[in-house]
């Protein structure tokens, strides 16, 4: 009883931090998720990295800071503070390239066992969570208008096809859909979570009239699809370190990688959708 109202409190305080956030205006959104993608990065390099020395701490930060810079560059461009056809938006690219490239010379120098798998790792982390996180920007703004109600309902359809894989996965699923990654995991309720998405975008299309009913229907798609595959990404992540959790900042729910394993990754093809039919 006590774990069930743990869980239902962080939810509570969850939800309501990712609607204010939502809606408190574009300022607010990017805050939002600069901290969760300053959160799933130091997650995912604190499951990562080694934990030796002072330097592995340090190349933490790098990581972070390199990780957080494809989303604040993105930011200020949807924002409207750098363009692409301002010269200083050029500088700002060749300097940060040019920062991955110190990555090199700190390797160099941190007389690390394994230092190609630390750079592969920290590459890894910049593409894997800092350049989906980036690309939400271009879906929340575009043109100057900013667009909630679409990166909500990307939210409430990955928590839908979630939540319905595993409420009917749970009671009847016996079919592994992947046990060599996910042993829980089952057809039933994947099929069952791809019925719940699809059902939600309906209801989103009366709801949010800024998608139509088809657009809905296809990012729903894009959900069930490159959602799932997330989600059996950041398993593979977890069973390949041999542990449970991303972290313990939610209590009850695990980490933020646990939270938006599927959301990261469907990011870059829903904004490619909604970037083509704009």
């Amino acid at each position: 009883m006590k774990g069930l109202a743990q869980r239902g409190g962080t939810a509570v305080v969850f939800v309501a931090v990712m609607l204010a956030g939502l809606y408190g205006g574009k300022f607010a959104f990017i805050a939002l998720f600069g901290l969760v993608t300053a959160l799933c990065l130091w997650e995912y390099f604190g499951l990562t990295m080694p934990k030796e020395n002072s330097k592995d701490t340090s190349r933490k930060l790098i990581g972070l800071v390199l990780g957080m810079i494809p989303f604040v560059l993105a930011s200020a461009t949807q924002l409207g503070y750098l363009t692409w056809t301002n010269p200083s938006i050029l500088l700002t690219v060749l300097l940060y390239f040019s920062a991955i490239f110190l990555v090199f010379i700190f390797e160099l120098f941190a007389n690390s066992k394994l230092p190609y798998t630390n750079l592969g790792l920290l590459f890894l982390g910049i593409i894997y969570i800092g350049i989906p996180f980036a690309a939400l920007d271009i879906i929340a703004i575009h043109q100057g208008q900013y667009f909630p109600n679409t990166v909500l309902g990307l939210l409430l359809l990955t928590w839908a096809n979630d939540t319905g894989a595993y409420l009917l996965g749970s009671q009847i699923g016996k079919t592994p859909l992947f046990p060599r990654i996910s042993p829980k995991k089952t057809w039933e309720g994947t099929l069952s979570g791809v019925f719940v998405t699809f059902l939600v975008a309906w209801l989103l299309s009366y709801l949010f009239k800024e998608q139509s009913l088809l657009q809905w229907e296809v990012l729903a798609l894009i959900v069930v699809v490159f959602g799932s595959i997330g989600d059996l990404v950041e398993s593979m992540l977890k069973r390949s370190l041999n542990i449970k959790d991303s972290g313990t900042f939610l209590p009850g729910h695990g980490g933020f990688l646990d939270r938006f394993d599927a959301f990261i990754f469907l990011i870059p093809f829903a904004a490619a959708y909604l970037t083509w039919i704009r």
